[in-house]
């Protein structure tokens, strides 16, 4: 990945596109003018479009282009360390408040002198390119909404707002000894599935949650209804102890409505916010809950947050994906209806906020442990691909020869592999069940285990790929045949990831290139 500037006005970048391992992108630094109103950032003269269809040829006119000057916002001092014995995010309540510019005594905002400014990861470390902040915001930009209507929510969510575990008080599945027109094995099988949420409910609906027997059920999948209060407490935003869950909540959720008035209240960082704009619409365009306008207003609010409190990697394409799971799953935990088609600007806001703060913070935790993928250079992505280079030519060296001998480089296809955690690859349903497993992992799931996927992903075609060439083979993983994938396609990846993480995670030799 490499990163030029061109006068002081615009900078090439490598960035994940949607049809191709690395799209380019060229960003356009921002000037303001002085108008009756005040000022306003203004873009480049050059009206061309900005994204991955920016030609290099428009390069050549860079020459021309005048030249603006370039200041930057001290960073916030990341160094602070905390220790958390419960699990939760209590502990560094007062590092996430001093990072989004709260005074941790008050509830209100104490805004920096400066907003932080945020790189980007493929950008040089020493500011290339410059960055500048469009005016105050007095009220960010909100959907249309639709008076707050409680059509299609669930009884008592408000008590669900207040509580995740008031969600399972409602939640009652007797065993069934005869259903008309059901066979045998098919009550069989509802008395599965019945026993399992039972399991479920046992284990959050205890004092003091048991994460390890929580992780051992949230391997094989969580049921929908037990989804969302599941991914908070493993994720360790929802505390496992049910007496501080009220509390919490209600801190983190005023916490980040903070951080959002703090964040738009000061000017924004129009390179990134550019690029958040350009990303959002076009994220799932095949789900109608992402054409709707609340949706879009929601997901840019989580993800320039998100980029301004982590200034070393900033907002990168490819997070725009990774809020999706969070925000369907912690929607449906409201509403009755299909969320994959529901409009939340239908619902009220206080039921929006709290399912767009919870996404936040989720996000944000995911990230943490994955944070490499996306500082500067992305060397987790790197190390990643390297390793999933090695581990392929141990699992099936026939097909590890063929990529060898067709020059077909792994960076070129696992890059949006590792940088997306393949959900571009398969559906946002079947990602959501991925990342049952992936979060029952623990700390590792999203990185290491997430890597034996990816080698189990590639295997899987070995035999199509064997009988391809480069340009047969590029244009096969880009467009992999996963659209029929059912849950049981996915459960059955994650077993055979399980089995090769089983082989080889304490077996070093496979991180090693071959010959040594």
């Amino acid at each position: 990945m490499s990163s030029k500037k061109f006068n002081g006005h615009q900078e090439m970048v490598q960035l994940v596109g949607r049809n191709t391992a690395a799209a380019t992108f060229l960003k356009s630094t921002v000037r303001q003018q002085q108008s009756a109103q005040g000022y306003r950032p203004v873009l480049s003269d050059d009206p061309k479009p900005y994204g991955a269809g920016y030609s290099h040829a428009d390069i050549l006119r860079a020459s021309s282009k005048s030249k603006t000057e370039s200041t930057f916002a001290p960073r916030f001092d990341r160094h602070i360390s905390y220790t958390d014995l419960d699990d939760d995010w209590d502990a560094s309540f007062d590092n996430d408040v001093m990072a989004l510019g709260i005074n941790p005594n008050s509830r209100s905002v104490s805004p920096p002198n400066t907003l932080p400014r945020t790189q980007s990861p493929m950008a040089a470390p020493d500011g290339a390119g410059s960055r500048s902040h469009s005016p105050r915001l007095e009220l960010y930009p909100t959907s249309r909404r639709n008076g707050g209507s409680t059509a299609g929510l669930k009884p008592h969510y408000d008590r669900i707002v207040k509580d995740p575990a008031n969600s399972l008080h409602m939640i009652y599945h007797p065993t069934v000894s005869s259903v008309d027109s059901a066979s045998a094995a098919e009550i069989e099988l509802l008395n599965a599935r019945i026993s399992r949420i039972n399991k479920f409910k046992r284990v959050l609906q205890s004092s003091n949650v048991d994460i390890s027997a929580l992780r051992n059920l949230a391997w094989s999948g969580i049921p929908d209804e037990l989804r969302p209060m599941s991914w908070q407490v493993l994720l360790g935003y929802l505390p496992s102890n049910a007496d501080r869950r009220v509390s919490t909540l209600a801190r983190k959720r005023r916490e980040y409505a903070d951080g959002v008035k703090q964040a738009f209240g000061n000017g924004v960082d129009h390179a990134v916010w550019h690029q958040i704009n350009i990303d959002v619409p076009r994220t799932n365009p095949h789900l109608k809950l992402y054409s709707f306008e609340a949706t879009q207003r929601s997901l840019e609010r989580i993800l320039y947050v998100w980029a301004i409190r982590h200034p070393a990697s900033g907002y990168v394409q490819g997070i725009n994906d990774l809020v999706t799971p969070f925000f369907q799953v912690f929607l449906s935990a409201y509403i009755d209806a299909d969320v994959e088609s529901f409009d939340p600007g239908l619902i009220p806001k206080e039921v929006l906020d709290v399912v767009e703060a919870d996404s936040f913070w989720c996000l944000t935790k995911l990230l943490d442990g994955i944070q490499d993928n996306y500082i500067f250079a992305q060397p987790g992505i790197q190390r990643q691909v390297a390793a999933l280079k090695d581990l392929t030519q141990r699992i099936d060296s026939h097909l590890a020869r063929h990529l060898q001998a067709e020059n077909v480089e792994f960076i070129q296809f696992s890059f949006r592999w590792m940088n997306c955690l393949l959900m571009r690859e398969v559906s946002v349903k079947n990602t959501i069940r991925m990342w049952d497993t992936y979060m029952a992992e623990g700390s590792t799931g999203f990185s290491e285990f997430h890597l034996y996927v990816c080698a189990a992903f590639l295997v899987k075609w070995s035999s199509q790929i064997q009988t391809m060439d480069f340009q047969e083979i590029m244009m096969f993983l880009q467009s992999l045949p996963t659209q029929s994938w059912t849950e049981k396609d996915v459960e059955l990846l994650l077993s055979e990831a399980y089995m090769w993480q089983s082989l080889f995670k304490n077996a070093t030799a496979h991180l090693r290139p071959s010959g040594t």
